[in-house]
């Protein structure tokens, strides 16, 4: 069919100059000219074809007609409603007046709703009683005439407004199409042989490439631009983050464990059993398997008593110790649950002892030198996956990072905690930040982080910190001088003001546009 159409072009040019019109053509099997929108489109791929060998060159023409619908062509066989409404009645005098029931009964429900405002706006009909009669003798249905007329011409001698009318009320619908003048080109011919566009080892063989035709190479087209890689926003502040805390000192910790047990994520932490961050509204249970294994049990017992009836210069939370709720599992809430761990085989080493192999007991690659005294300063960081049944929103995520640090000396002071994230967040950038004092179950004086979003214009929290209580640490077997200071920041957040993101849906997940991270700046200043 394309070899067809193209040769009836390129006769049809041969016998001519030019193709004025491609409507007047007849394609190959059709018996009427090529006036459809649909033959147009055919015949345009055939020319460009034609044209990218350089044989032809074309016009374009833009037309616009117009359709019935529907509702217009049933207008054309039956009469405009208004016409059908007036039909129905009877002339004044002439009979009961018709109701609006009876009415829809007789031209149906769709006619009578339209035609009879249409036709009280004519004043072809009038009130009588409680129906209706005929006000005029005679009528001319101008709709009716007005669609017979676009049904065969596909336009109005009216003019634009009538048919604009008519589109109103949905009878017609407009149609684009399109017509080319055709002329000859360059390389004008009748052949419709195709030029080679590769030189092959058979055409060398056999000589073939003498006589033959070969495409032109335009040597000025732009090439497929190559796709470099891109790391995502997220994964180049993540990346900036650790490298602040690799220059500052800091080890990084193993957090390969996304499954927690309540004991660790919660329990070593002196949170209360009955916390309400521990109901299933704000964290995700595993149901199969449901319960761990038992954490080392001297440790245990030591946290199950703090809980239950205080120690260490606390009364504890004086209720009943859940050993259920100790073993549960549940997606962790926070890396705070592995700081635990961190710090419990920091102690445990500390006073010589071997720490159980049982319960999340794994080889680490953190480095926890023994001083001569028993205790060695340690500073440990981690970035990872956390948890939380959240009701996601422009700012919260069901599954986010969570940038967790720690520091263990003798005689740390808030000063020093607040001093610390002051150089942190200036390492990243982000010089408004404030503090605001809050509460924690595990630390103690605790404080809120804050952050300037410029875009949002609004202080935006990003994160927690504080110094762990004498509860969660003593038990853990550390001196009554170290303290330790912990804090949990989003990596979300900090990118979203970094990058000048709004909605966090759209910095992670399904909605998250490939273009801004093929686009984003490898480096921000």
């Amino acid at each position: 069919m394309a070899e067809a159409l193209q040769k009836l072009i390129l006769d049809t040019l041969d016998e001519s100059d030019k193709i004025q019109d491609t409507r007047t053509l007849v394609i190959p099997g059709h018996r009427d000219p090529a006036t459809s929108h649909e033959t147009q489109i055919t015949i345009l791929g055939a020319l460009n074809s034609l044209l990218s060998r350089e044989i032809i060159s074309y016009d374009t023409h833009e037309t616009s007609t117009h359709a019935l619908t529907p509702e217009g062509s049933q207008i054309v066989l039956e009469g405009s409603h208004e016409a059908r409404v007036w039909a129905a009645v009877p002339g004044k005098g002439e009979g009961d007046p018709v109701g609006a029931q009876k009415l829809k009964e007789k031209v149906g429900d769709e006619a009578a709703k339209v035609g009879q405002g249409r036709a009280f706006k004519n004043n072809w009909i009038a009130k009588e009683g409680s129906g209706f009669v005929k006000a005029v003798a005679r009528i001319i249905d101008s709709t009716q005439l007005e669609l017979r007329e676009v049904e065969s011409t596909g336009t109005l001698q009216a003019g634009e407004k009538a048919l604009a009318e008519l589109r109103k009320r949905k009878l017609i619908t407009q149609r684009k199409g399109q017509w080319f003048t055709v002329y000859k080109g360059p390389s004008f011919g009748t052949s419709i042989a195709k030029p080679e566009t590769d030189l092959t080892v058979e055409m060398l063989s056999s000589g073939a490439w003498k006589t033959a035709t070969f495409k032109k190479y335009n040597f000025d087209a732009d090439g497929i631009p190559t796709l470099g890689g891109a790391l995502h926003p997220l994964l180049r502040v993540r990346e900036e983050i650790r490298s602040i805390f690799l220059e500052m000192g800091f080890e990084e910790m193993p957090t390969n464990s996304f499954v927690e047990s309540g004991f660790w994520c919660f329990d070593a932490l002196f949170v209360p059993q009955l916390h309400p961050a521990r109901e299933l509204q704000d964290t995700f249970y595993l149901s199969d398997p449901s319960t761990s294994l038992p954490p080392p049990e001297a440790y245990y017992k030591r946290v199950a008593e703090v809980h239950e009836q205080g120690g260490y210069g606390s009364i504890g939370y004086r209720t009943r110790w859940s050993h259920e709720e100790s073993h549960k599992l549940l997606l962790r809430t926070h890396t705070t649950a592995s700081s635990a761990s961190m710090l419990y085989k920091l102690a445990a080493r500390c006073r010589g002892e071997e720490i159980d192999d049982e319960g999340r007991e794994s080889k680490s690659t953190v480095s926890l030198q023994v001083g001569e005294d028993g205790f060695r300063p340690a500073k440990l960081f981690s970035i990872d996956r956390v948890f939380r049944n959240e009701t996601m929103d422009a700012t919260h995520l069901a599954e986010f990072h969570q940038v967790e640090g720690v520091v263990a000396d003798r005689n740390l002071t808030l000063a020093d905690l607040i001093g610390f994230m002051r150089v942190f967040f200036k390492k990243m950038g982000m010089t408004d930040i404030r503090f605001k004092p809050a509460y924690n179950p595990y630390t103690e004086p605790s404080l809120e982080i804050f952050a300037f979003h410029p875009m949002l214009q609004k202080w935006v929290e990003i994160g927690n910190s504080g110094m762990f209580r004498p509860e969660m640490l003593e038990p853990m077997g550390f001196p009554k001088d170290v303290r330790v200071h912990g804090w949990g920041i989003g990596l979300e957040r900090p990118t979203m003001i970094r990058y000048g993101i709004t909605n966090i849906r759209t910095l992670v997940g399904h909605k998250t546009p490939i273009e801004s991270v093929e686009n984003a700046p490898a480096v921000m200043f």
